[in-house]
């Protein structure tokens, strides 16, 4: 049978819309916005006249920016025609089906519009979790049948993912594909799998943060501090499954679990008694927050909501900080603390390299006072409150040490030993590792409750978050005094226990090797994935630039302590990764890693 050919932009002209909600109502604005005549077919008058409504009133604000004039404005509004019944798609050139995520829903729809449109029409789903190949197997001409899969909001996101079968006819996938990029659209080509790529990424993700907050690992307004202020999310992942709809993630997570097994998408149990108990997130007024109403993005207090201004009890007093190591991540700790006001010690195996490492933040305060960020004299005088020393023996009288050296083990018991000895009673030890046991480092002390994590994010001085780690024998009064010292550094302690990758680490290694696995099974490529998270899930930087930047060995090193804590073999390391690592391509400081970069 003969496709719709792509030789010119005319190609699809007449689409319907079946399902008016807030995903139809969107990709509606955005073909009528284009040229196109859109049929927009929903049961529910109701759904009809607020489409129509939603697109009035977004083409007004249109013409109160100037961005079109009002005649342009009432040539899109010509363009929507709403009806109640499917028989208004027998003139479509493509349907578009995004009706909530109910199989027998669809395929009934499906067949319906089978006895309804020409032959040549091609008919698209919006499923985000659903087999697009069993839909296309019970058609009457699978071969025109794929998935067409939008991001929310429609007008907004850049993002389309479309999916064929093995069944979808190649001219078929063309035509959408053509048709995505005139709507001003970036289309990313994938294989029918749940959750395509994006999703497929983001729903393992949110699932992992689900079931962190039902252990009582971190509460909610941590773990989404978190991963907005250490990875740079527009949103922390339990305000985004209430507002994606915690029934909807698990019906998605569901899918995914029985496609692939892996106990990662295994949909958290709290998914499943939020969803039973019609706690439902934004849409219901209550989920992982309390909303001012059903629909209200407003959060409200709730049982619970900290208590502004909480006290957690009277900390130890700190004038004077101790910082070990003389890396970039040791140099930007110690200007933080510097920067607000503390005397700072920062010592390295050497006197030159502590010298060296000053120099390091004169630079960084440099950049700072040519960007306007900083006066000059702010600067000299956080230079000044640095000591470079070349031995531990100068934290003798420092009330807090924070050490940020090799992220070994060994080496870091070594130095905890010898900050036993060299540093006051009541001095408070700080480990800024990132993935070994705060515990195993207390342990090499005679003072474990003096012990306590301080995890913060690199660069520094530009990165807002600190995880703040609990032993099961840090003092109540350490724990006081690191929360009451990160608030006066201005930056944002979350609490967490003492367990492999803290919160950060715990949720962003799985997504970063799940994405590797992607390309190691041929679903997707590296430039699609990356340019799939960035379009479609708000992230800064897709999962390849990411690893490329953190370097590989580092992730690897991170994704190992993880598996070996969880036991959870969707954990493992990828090969792909494994090997990449044994060949010397670590990212961007090597000059290679997933891609190739100029060397300097």
């Amino acid at each position: 049978m003969d496709l719709p050919s792509t030789s010119s932009q005319s190609t699809l002209q007449t689409i319907a819309v079946v399902g008016l909600g807030t995903m139809g109502t969107g990709i509606a604005e955005v073909l009528a916005r284009a040229g196109r005549e859109v049929i927009g077919i929903d049961i529910s008058e109701a759904a009809t006249r607020r489409a129509t409504a939603a697109l009035a009133a977004a083409t007004a604000r249109s013409v109160a920016r100037e961005r079109i004039s009002e005649q342009e404005r009432e040539a899109v509004l010509a363009r929507l025609r709403t009806y109640t019944e499917l028989s208004a798609a027998a003139d479509a050139d493509l349907v578009i089906e995004v009706v909530p995520e109910d199989y027998p829903l669809k395929q009934r729809i499906f067949a319906e519009l089978d006895a309804v449109v020409r032959p040549d029409t091609i008919l698209a789903t919006g499923t985000n979790a659903l087999s697009v190949t069993r839909l296309a197997a019970e058609s009457q001409r699978p071969e025109r049948v794929l998935g067409l899969h939008f991001f929310n909001p429609a007008p907004a996101m850049k993002l389309v993912e479309v999916v064929s079968s093995v069944l979808t006819a190649p001219t078929a996938v063309e035509a959408v594909t053509a048709l995505a990029r005139e709507l001003g659209k970036q289309p990313v080509s994938v294989g029918d799998r749940p959750g395509f790529v994006a999703d497929g990424l983001l729903f393992g993700y949110l699932n992992q943060a689900a079931a962190m907050y039902e252990s009582k690992y971190a509460s909610r307004e941590d773990i989404d501090a978190a991963m907005r202020l250490g990875c740079g999310l527009p949103m922390g992942p339990l305000a985004l499954l209430d507002l994606i709809g915690v029934d909807t993630a698990r019906t998605v997570l569901e899918a995914m679990y029985a496609a692939s097994g892996d106990r990662l998408h295994a949909p958290a149990p709290i998914l499943g008694h939020l969803a039973e108990a019609g706690l439902t997130g934004q849409k219901s007024g209550r989920g992982f927050y309390t909303y001012e109403e059903p629909g209200s993005p407003a959060v409200v207090r709730d049982a619970q909501t900290p208590l502004d201004g909480a006290r957690l009890g009277e900390g130890r007093p700190v004038s004077s900080v101790g910082v070990a190591g003389s890396g970039t991540m040791a140099s930007g700790i110690a200007q933080v603390f510097a920067q607000a006001g503390y005397e700072v010690v920062l010592a390295a195996r050497s006197q030159e390299k502590a010298e060296a490492a000053k120099a390091a933040i004169g630079t960084s305060l440099g950049r700072a006072v040519a960007k306007g960020r900083l006066t000059q004299e702010a600067a000299e005088q956080t230079l000044a409150r640095i000591s470079p020393a070349g031995s531990l023996d100068a934290f003798a009288q420092v009330d807090l040490a924070v050490e940020a050296v090799a992220e070994d083990l060994a080496v870091k018991q070594e130095l905890f030993a010898t900050l036993d000895k060299v540093c006051k009673p009541g001095a408070v030890l700080a480990t800024t590792t990132s993935s070994l046991p705060v515990i195993a480092c207390a342990r090499a002390t005679s003072r474990p409750q003096d012990v306590i994590g301080m995890h913060f994010f690199n660069p520094a001085p530009a990165m807002k978050l600190v995880e703040v780690v609990r032993t099961v024998l840090t003092s109540d009064d350490v724990h006081a005094t690191v929360r009451g010292v990160c608030t006066k550094v201005r930056k944002h302690p979350v609490d967490c226990g003492d367990r492999a990758g803290f919160i950060v680490n715990a949720l962003l290694f799985p997504y970063l090797n799940n994405a590797i696995k992607m390309v190691e099974e041929h679903y997707a490529s590296l430039d699609d994935i990356d340019a799939a998270m960035k379009l479609g899930g708000g992230y800064p930087m897709g999962p390849f630039e990411l690893l490329d930047v953190v370097g590989l060995d580092v992730s690897l090193a991170i994704e190992k302590v993880l598996h070996k804590e969880f036991r959870d073999p969707g954990l493992a390391p990828s090969p792909l990764l494994e090997h990449l690592v044994a060949a010397g391509c670590l990212g961007r400081k090597t000059g290679r890693g997933f891609r190739e970069y100029a060397r300097r």
